[in-house]
């Protein structure tokens, strides 16, 4: 027998009112509103495959043509360490914050299509969709840079068993973040023509200013204060430390290579890094969904 509430609706020819099913409610059909959504984004990610390569195209590049282009000049600076390998976590990084970014933006095109407006309309909190979107956004940039962990071999970094639990646990996290990002960012944006100006003014600045292509030391003041308000900034460090624990490399090429980030004297300790980038999108979901009852 049934379980769901029933109403009855009045009908003008006098006949009885037929019971119609409503919605249910409960942690349980927000769950189930949750998993709908992510959902709809893995299926889309599996059938874009345009959207993977061009994912990797950027990562790889800037690995294996800049990484490459400049061992060479930069070897004696990095104590005979090769570049490539500096530059693999902060590459995974950012790749993760690409992908997270434009899974979190790409509500921008639901808008535009009009399909964000049949899912603002279900009898679900919008917050269920927001974190759909979140997970979807979160597990395809995840898995995306799985690919670019299964290249490590190839500029010098092991393939440690928990080294690699790690570095998927932190990218996890950090697209979880980014992807809560990219829906704060998109909850205003109407037109998807302004999607592209406004990422290139946020990601850009984010990749080159978080430490991913040059550590953070002996920069100007002014661009340490920007460093330091990178959520980027926090991500990177955390997956840089665990590649080199596993590298053997002199403690003082380690300390010039991963100087940390530090307030004023003081370093950051990885797990503040964490709760940082924790913190930080708890913030952002939050924000978001606070926009998103505005909106729409």
């Amino acid at each position: 027998m049934s379980t769901q509430p029933t109403t009855e609706v009045p009908r003008r020819t006098g006949a009885p009112p037929a019971p119609v099913s409503l919605a249910g409610s409960g942690p349980a059909h927000t769950l189930r509103a949750v998993k709908v959504v992510y959902q709809r984004e893995m299926i889309r990610f599996v059938r874009s495959k345009g959207r993977l390569i061009s994912g990797l195209a950027q990562p790889l590049l800037l690995l294996f043509v800049l990484g490459s282009g400049l061992s060479g000049l930069t070897r004696s600076a990095t104590g005979g360490v090769d570049f490539r390998t500096f530059l693999f976590p902060g590459i995974v990084a950012t790749s993760t914050l690409f992908t997270a970014i434009f899974a979190g933006i790409s509500i921008v095109w639901d808008r535009e299509f009009g399909f964000l407006r049949e899912m603002l309309v279900a009898p679900v909190p919008r917050s269920a969709i927001l974190a759909g979107k979140c997970l979807g956004g979160g597990a395809i940039a995840t898995l995306q840079a799985v690919i670019l962990i299964a290249l490590a071999g190839l500029v010098g970094v092991p393939y440690d068993p928990l080294m690699i639990i790690a570095l998927l646990a932190l990218l996890f996290l950090t697209a979880l973040a980014m992807t809560a990002f990219g829906l704060m960012i998109s909850a205003r944006i109407k037109k998807f023509q302004a999607v592209m100006p406004i990422v290139q003014l946020v990601l850009t600045p984010m990749m080159f200013l978080s430490g991913s292509l040059f550590p953070l030391t002996g920069l100007p003041a002014w661009l340490t204060v920007a460093t330091r308000i990178n959520p980027l900034s926090y991500a990177v460090e955390p997956m840089r430390h665990v590649v080199f624990a596993h590298l053997d490399v002199p403690p003082a090429i380690r300390d010039r290579l991963d100087p940390g980030v530090t307030w004023g004297s003081w370093v950051v300790p990885i797990w503040l890094d964490i709760l940082v980038v924790f913190g930080l999108g708890v913030a952002m979901f939050a924000v978001a969904a606070i926009q998103f009852r505005r909106t729409d």
